[in-house]
């Protein structure tokens, strides 16, 4: 895959492999209220099937990447998703909140090679700005899968029952895995570290102090957008009132938010310092957050429109700010990609988890989670700066 137009022709996979995750929460979404009245469960807990998928996907995220590292990138991915196939087809049987969230639980631990590694895999072809500018694209074209997911979810519940919402994800897991299969080993130098002592690039990188502080930083910028997907479906549809359909709209339309960041972000570092772009991200996540707390109480569109801004300030912030998380590495490509989602999904699981607890007023609780982590990224990212540590190098 020497052709730099070969290479190019791997980024729709790449993408397909990184929207995993979205598919698999974002697809089941409009039925969450739903499943807990016919299983007469709290939002609580029926949200474990969310928050239990973000935990499991997280945890799994530390095994693949180093092991990706020893091995390739291509046997560890195959046989994740080909476990992902199989779990999906299980969820789609369930009939039970605890058997549907087991389910999910072994579902997460297939899909987890699939992000890690797809973000290894970008690391190992393209280099510099350019994978800046791939990291880019892969997120515009990712931004279409919560856009669409939530509506298909929505149309399916109209037509069939909610496990058809697994049996399609798991024909998705198909197309991945056939693409998967046509691809070439993307790594050119295997890592000589015996399986036993694989996991040991955890420590090095944990003793890599630039990469560590990064990593935390930018997680947190991630915070308000997981804790609305948890949230979302039980504040529009039992909170303003909505149907489903109109729901995965209103979710679609953040979505799409998300994919006009990342548009803007492509074409507006190609003449602007990324790190400008990642101070009016993280100053815009502040900023959404203030007016959902002033304006979000007044209707659908009142708490819509500055939830928007919230996720087109972290689709505007996230490209370089992967690339530069990822810019602190020279080696161990996959476990630096592994633990910097394994980072982004669990404190998602932490802010899901905060959400779903009988709030009174749930607008509130969302709008103060961007109020803070937008503060505390916005400060933390200027003190960066001022000591060197978030300038983006150059390859």
């Amino acid at each position: 895959m020497s052709n730099p137009g070969e290479l190019k022709k791997i980024v729709p996979l790449l993408a397909l492999l990184t929207a995993f995750p979205a598919f698999s929460t974002d697809m089941i979404l409009p039925a969450i209220p739903s499943l807990a009245v016919i299983w007469d469960q709290p939002l609580a807990v029926v949200n474990l099937i969310l928050i239990s998928f973000f935990v499991t996907y997280g945890f799994f995220l530390l095994f693949y990447g180093p092991i990706s590292d020893r091995y390739g990138r291509r046997r560890p991915l195959i046989a994740g998703i080909l476990l992902y196939i199989l779990a999906s087809m299980l969820c789609a049987v369930a009939n039970s909140a605890a058997t549907l969230i087991s389910f999910r639980i072994l579902q997460a631990a297939g899909a987890a090679a699939s992000a890690s590694l797809s973000m290894a895999m970008t690391k190992d072809i393209f280099s510099g700005k350019e994978r800046e500018r791939i990291l880019a694209y892969i997120a515009i074209i990712m931004a279409l899968a919560p856009m669409f997911a939530p509506i298909v979810g929505g149309w399916i519940l109209i037509y069939l029952s909610w496990h058809w919402i697994f049996f399609t994800q798991g024909m998705m897991g198909v197309l991945g895995l056939l693409g998967v299969i046509r691809t070439p080993e993307t790594l050119k130098e295997f890592s000589q570290t015996p399986l036993s002592k694989v996991m040991h690039s955890y420590g090095n990188l944990l003793l890599n102090k630039s990469y560590i502080v990064m990593v935390l930083v930018m997680s947190v910028s991630l915070l308000p957008l997981y804790s609305f997907v948890a949230g979302s479906s039980d504040l529009y549809i039992n909170g303003f009132g909505l149907s489903e359909q109109t729901f995965s709209y209103l979710f679609a339309f953040n979505a799409l938010a998300l994919m006009a960041g990342s548009m803007s972000c492509l074409k507006i570092s190609q003449r602007t310092d990324s790190k400008y772009l990642m101070t009016a991200g993280f100053g815009g996540i502040l900023l959404g957050g203030i007016l959902i707390l002033v304006t979000g109480q007044h209707g659908p569109w009142s708490f819509a429109i500055p939830m928007a801004m919230i996720t087109y300030s972290i689709g505007i912030s996230r490209p370089p700010s992967n690339h530069l998380v990822l810019e602190q590495v020279r080696k161990d490509a996959g476990a630096a990609s592994s633990l910097l989602i394994f980072t982004y999904f669990t404190l998602g699981g932490l802010g899901m988890w905060v959400v779903s607890q009988n709030w009174m007023n749930r607008i509130d609780i969302l709008g103060a989670i961007a109020l803070g982590c937008g503060a505390f990224v916005l400060f933390s990212w200027m003190l960066l700066q001022k000591r060197s540590i978030g300038v983006v190098a150059d390859e």
